[in-house]
């Protein structure tokens, strides 16, 4: 019998990748397409993230860190190019 395909990934969840306050990075965070779209864009992601990270903190007892940047994951950042002096 055949194997039936699996349902894309990207259907369900983005992915995104959080640096914090402190320089540490965290990539691949998921969280459910529904959330995101609409006049916010991607602002919901971020609130939950912070739900994640303070569920991860609870159980790990240690404080949640304040997130610096979020960005979808697989997002090309331009890097500025070097000066040719």
């Amino acid at each position: 019998m055949a194997r039936k395909k699996s349902k894309p990934l990207d259907a369900e969840f983005v992915m995104f990748d959080v640096v914090y306050t402190d320089g540490s990075r965290r990539s691949n965070r998921r969280v459910p397409t529904a959330l995101l779209g609409g006049l916010d864009g991607d602002e919901p992601a971020r609130e939950a993230i912070m739900e994640q990270d303070r569920a991860i903190a609870e159980k790990s007892g240690m404080p949640a860190l304040e997130i610096a940047t979020l960005t979808r994951s697989g997002k090309v950042v331009e890097k500025p190019g070097r000066k040719v002096g």
